[in-house]
This record gives structure tokens, sequence and C-alpha cells, in this order.
């Protein structure tokens, strides 16, 4: 009689599918191996490439910091 084949066995046959919605965002990038979902990349890449960026992303702290984190992230 064969044994079952193992999780990760059939992730990369394709055949099982890492879960992204309704599920534990730290199972999710604990099983996936990322910092960042990928959902929330994808839609940060898409604005910065399609939108407005001003006054979206916001950093609180004193304006000094903030200025130099927005002149290091322009160049």
């Amino acid at each position: 009689m064969k044994s079952r084949p193992t999780k990760q066995k059939l992730k990369q046959r394709g055949i099982l599918k890492e879960r992204v919605f309704g599920c534990d965002l730290g199972e999710h990038l604990l099983n996936s191996g990322l910092d960042v979902p990928q959902v929330l990349k994808s839609c940060s890449e898409f604005i910065e490439k399609h939108g407005v960026v001003d006054g979206i992303y916001r950093h609180s702290g004193v304006s000094s910091n903030i200025q130099k984190l927005r002149l290091n992230h322009l160049f």
C-alpha cells in the first residue's frame, strides 16, 4: 500500500494551493515565505505606478525625519 504524498509534494504539483483569504495572516505569511502578503504588494505597486502617491503613505514623527525619508525615497 502506498503512503499519501506530503503537503509539500502536493504543493509542488499544484494540487494543493495555499489559502489567502479566510486564514490567519501570520500562518499565511509563514507558509508563503513572504514578509508582506502578495495582494498588498500588488496593490501598492499598482498605486505607485498609476496613481498619485503623495500623502498615501503616512509617517508619524518629527517633520525633519519625515523629510529625510521622503528625500531618500525619491533617489
